[in-house]
């Protein structure tokens, strides 16, 4: 009973968050003017008194931009704490198998070369859907893919895409290397209704599918034999959420660029509050994730006059976790 409380004040949290994100921000915004604009765009107000600067400003600037946040926070939490349970290891992030280094090429390919990827995201999707496919078929052996030979081949595999991106930042121009680093950093800027309504209902179907497919985490997380004792086919199972997991991480990289730490810190901080069940962990992770990359989005647009990237402040409040979990749970980990 304690667990869904515990989801249920996430929820509530995530809620606040939301909020106050809307509300934070250069030009004032109260909560009544937010509650006000929301039911007259959902046909509920008299249009009549609506003020056109608050509807740009709420409606088609801040709700879509913090939408997509939770999306691509939900996102990333949920598919790190799946990969967490296939690979048994709390330090897996959904990049292990080269889907940022897969994603980061395409990207630049398309900023470099946007006669031939016109597309910036289709083309990031497409190589960090690509990445993950070669680092499987590398690690596939006799009709079985090991874990740790996977982790390896999905280091070799973003090693490569790496040094192709660093290729092609080498020979761009000024304005071109300058996208490039911008999008390797991550952000939100140019978030649109557009985004979310491709993004969010893709981030909905994975959760419903990777909470179904909880219990069998559960198994998988014992090691392969202990499936195979309870009946569970782990090769079928790690492929199908592997594919799924993979999927909406490329599909969130593609449009927001690279988020760190989400995937490896939120995943983990849900074991800690509701321990290892992923029939929990993954609701808990999906809110978590909302909720921390909401919180460093709207820190990234407030701190200062210009925007800084997300993916900075990710990186540095990810930071002196990890540094935490090393000192503390060192021997658990790799004991």
């Amino acid at each position: 009973m304690h667990k869904i409380f515990i989801i249920t004040a996430l929820a509530l949290l995530l809620a606040a968050t939301v909020l106050g994100s809307v509300v934070s921000g250069t030009y004032p915004i109260t909560p009544e003017d937010i509650f006000a604009t929301l039911l007259i765009h959902l046909g509920l107000g008299n249009p009549a008194e609506m003020q056109s600067l608050h509807s740009t400003i709420i409606w088609d600037i801040r709700i879509p931009r913090i939408l997509l946040t939770v999306s691509v926070g939900g996102a990333l939490a949920i598919a790190g704490a799946v990969f967490q349970s296939v690979f048994r290891n709390p330090l897996v992030e959904p990049y292990i198998l080269g889907v940022s280094s897969g994603s980061a090429f395409g990207a630049a390919l398309a900023i470099v070369y946007p006669s031939i990827f016109f597309s910036t995201q289709l083309s990031a999707f497409f190589f960090g859907a690509l990445a993950v496919t070669l680092a499987y078929l590398l690690a596939r052996v006799r009709g079985e893919t090991p874990i740790v030979t996977l982790i390896l081949a999905g280091v070799i595999i973003g090693s490569v895409f790496s040094a192709f991106v660093s290729f092609l930042k080498y020979f761009s121009n000024d304005t071109e290397l300058r996208e490039i680093v911008f999008w390797l950093m991550g952000g939100f800027y140019y978030a649109t209704w557009e985004d979310v309504f491709l993004l969010s209902p893709a981030v909905i179907a994975a959760f419903l599918i990777l909470w179904a497919l909880a219990w069998k985490l559960n198994i998988l997380s014992m090691g392969d034999e202990e499936a195979r004792n309870l009946g569970i086919n782990p090769e079928l199972y790690k492929f199908v959420v592997i594919v799924v997991a993979t999927g909406i991480t490329a599909f969130s990289v593609s449009h927001v660029g690279i988020i760190a730490w989400v995937g490896l810190m939120m995943p983990h901080a849900s074991r800690m509050v509701l321990g290892p069940d992923n029939r929990f962990v993954i609701p808990a992770s999906l809110m978590m994730g909302g909720i921390y990359v909401t919180i460093c989005d709207t820190l990234a647009r407030t701190m200062t006059g210009s925007e800084i990237p997300v993916g900075i402040i990710t990186s540095i409040l990810g930071a002196p976790y990890l540094c935490y979990l090393l000192r503390n749970r060192g021997k658990a980990i790799f004991g």
